[in-house]
């Protein structure tokens, strides 16, 4: 279904610069700026063709409702391999978890230091003006989850492991605790039955990643045309992203990303109608396949309980193919730290779950803001603080203990759409 996707009509990767750029950084009078681009076009790219392909029938086997996404956000982290690491075993940790609940494959994503150029939104500046140095800072990041999840630290005894000591700190007899003695009789099992986990399928995962198509002449830069199929790919991450600022339909982010063979992440707020949203789609995906467009919900639980199930029913309606996922980090802004962060995100998970309960549809991924680090920016949890400490980016990231404890939670509840008793 992935090698059916036709080449857009009147596209090449430069088309962009013909339509209009609403949000974008300024980098007029950057000295150096076109030599830069000139050096990142020779560079080698930073993702494969190959593998994006697997992203998309992975993506597209999620929206039929034979998969769950996780994506972890930790974009405030510089280039450090303790913190890499770090935040690629939560996310391995979390993925377990919920494969486990789920009885569904869980597509591992992370969006880790990919931020290139960043929008500066109160000046409209790059943040970062030294391109070169953001491309070999990305290369480094790959590297180092291409190693970790093809070398070992993958291994699936090793993250149970790990998520027994999360456990650990849990008080007696709670749900943590009988969730993960359950996975433990499953991997005991599993073994009895003649089943080694000691093999390679055991101690590895194929990890995608994922960035915001913000700063165009980057990303062209690093687009390419596969030799395989002829199809444009935008090689600085797997999937790419489209900010709610972004996706005018008469604008050149919608344009770049109309043409490129990579899954796509469409960011929606309350702002987003459920006209505009069919026009956005009908814009970047006009053949309808599985698998190229996410459509990653951000709205707060309340606004999510009134304008999600509109969403969905225009989406049912036109008989669209589209993965849904819920963002209930980015709902929570720094003016709420006061208050309890944790809960805030979990109710808005909750909506998502109830809304795509009534209305018959897949809940098919969580985008959350999350570091490896043992960080104190969420209030709430068994282990969060009692006053979050606002991050860079003006919204709390989880720490790892936190996200295991939305990943146990989100497992009950996909555990009891799939029909199976709840744990008591």
């Amino acid at each position: 279904m992935v090698s059916s996707i036709a080449k857009a009509e009147g596209w090449d990767p430069s088309s962009w610069s013909e339509k209009d750029v609403k949000y974008m950084p300024n980098y007029e009078g950057n000295d150096g700026f076109n030599e830069e681009i000139s050096k990142i076009e020779r560079c080698s790219p930073l993702v494969f063709a190959g593998e994006v392909r697997t992203l998309h029938e992975n993506l597209a086997r999620s929206s039929q409702g034979q998969g769950f996404l996780l994506v972890g956000d930790d974009n405030e982290e510089m280039f450090k391999v303790d913190n890499v690491r770090d935040t690629f075993r939560v996310i391995l940790q979390m993925a377990l978890v919920l494969t486990f609940g789920s009885s569904m494959p869980v597509i591992k994503v992370g969006r880790l230091g990919n931020q290139f150029s960043a929008l500066d939104e109160k000046s409209g500046d790059s943040k970062s003006l030294n391109l070169l140095e953001e491309y070999n800072r990305s290369a480094q990041t790959l590297n180092i989850l291409r190693a970790f999840s093809t070398g070992g630290y993958a291994d699936i005894s090793r993250l149970h492991a790990w998520n027994l000591d999360f456990v650990d700190q849990t008080d007696d007899g709670s749900r943590y605790r009988k969730f993960a003695a359950k996975v433990d009789e499953s991997l005991r099992f599993m073994k009895a039955c003649g089943v080694d986990t000691s093999a390679s399928s055991f101690k590895k995962t194929d990890f995608f990643t994922a960035n915001d198509c913000v700063f165009l002449p980057y990303e062209q830069a690093l687009t390419r045309e596969d030799s395989t199929t002829g199809r444009w790919y935008d090689c600085s991450a797997h999937m790419t992203w489209i900010p709610e600022n972004a996706r005018q339909l008469d604008g050149a982010h919608l344009e770049f990303c109309r043409g490129l063979g990579n899954p796509l992440g469409i960011r929606i707020t309350d702002k987003c109608s459920p006209e505009e949203l069919i026009r956005v789609i009908e814009t970047v995906n006009p053949q309808n396949i599985p698998g190229r467009i996410t459509v990653v919900v951000c709205m707060g639980d309340g606004k999510l309980r009134k304008n999600l199930p509109g969403l969905i029913r225009a989406v049912q309606r036109e008989g669209k193919s589209v993965l849904w996922v819920s963002d209930p980090s980015h709902a929570v802004k720094a003016k709420e730290y006061g208050s309890n962060a944790f809960e805030k995100i979990r109710d808005e998970l909750r909506a998502f779950f109830d809304v795509h309960d009534e209305m018959g549809s897949h809940p098919g991924g969580v985008h959350l803001a999350m570091t490896g680090e043992d960080v104190m920016e969420c209030t709430g949890g068994f282990s969060g603080a009692d006053e979050g400490l606002a991050g860079p980016l003006g919204y709390p990231r989880l720490n790892s203990a936190q996200a295991l404890e939305l990943a146990f939670l989100i497992a009950e509840r996909m555990r009891l759409r799939t029909g199976l008793p709840p744990i008591e």
